[in-house]
């Protein structure tokens, strides 16, 4: 959008992709603990879409809805990595559940059942399911796992977010980890694919899942936080 000087509408192309905000939030919430508020992300993610137009140059051959939303999604990431996203007491919870995961996985020789996972942390299947909300969404890679600090020196979620293909090397990496995670979604509990292929590969959120599948929002959650936990039990040598 242009003004009549052949200018960038500014003000126009930010009412244009409030939207677009809001989406990207929406889909990164679901992802994250309860006591982040989806205002706050929508809030930073307007920074990011403020900044995108102020650094976008149409010469550089990309579409501006491409590049704006690489740069709200860095802001939003940004501003949980500068917060307390995620208290203690989550991280361990969802680290007892991928222990379990991993105990029954060697014992069975197979995948795990809930009830199994709820016995082998010595509680109720009602409890299991209650403590899977508590820590809704827990993402595949953990924050902290993706800062600088390996061999390479490099940040997971600055190459994530910006433009891996500059990189052939990362490009490789990527595809190696792509193709393990197919795999490991493959052997999940066929209810936990259909969530994991609506929620990733059709962008669906979770209350549209919950409505497809004829269950409730709480449910779907649960189940995303299980698969997401069965899946990085698998992917801890990638």
């Amino acid at each position: 959008m242009y003004t009549a000087k052949g200018q960038l509408d500014r003000d126009a192309l930010i009412r244009r992709h409030v939207p677009l905000v809001r989406r990207i939030a929406l889909h990164m919430i679901a992802k994250l603990p309860p006591n982040v508020e989806l205002d706050d992300l929508i809030q930073v993610g307007m920074i990011g879409l403020a900044e995108a137009l102020s650094r976008f140059e149409s010469e550089q051959g990309v579409q501006f809805e491409t590049f704006a939303s690489q740069r709200i999604r860095g802001a939003m990431l940004d501003e949980l990595r500068d917060g307390d996203w995620m208290s203690r007491s989550s991280r361990k919870s969802q680290k007892d559940i991928e222990q379990a995961l991993h105990r029954l996985e060697q014992r069975l020789c197979r995948t795990p059942l809930e009830s199994e996972i709820a016995d082998e942390l010595g509680m109720s299947l009602d409890d299991y399911q209650s403590l899977l909300g508590k820590v809704r969404g827990t993402q595949l890679v953990y924050l902290e796992d993706m800062s600088p600090g390996g061999d390479e020196g490099e940040d997971f979620l600055e190459r994530h977010v910006a433009d891996s293909g500059a990189d052939p090397f990362a490009l490789l990496r990527d595809q190696r980890l792509r193709v393990a995670l197919v795999e490991a979604i493959k052997a999940l509990p066929e209810r936990e694919q259909y969530i994991m292929g609506m929620y990733y590969e059709h962008d669906m959120n979770l209350k549209e899942i919950a409505a497809v599948l004829g269950v409730t929002e709480s449910r779907i959650c649960q189940l995303h936080s299980q698969a997401i936990a069965r899946l990085r039990t698998k992917m801890r040598a990638h």
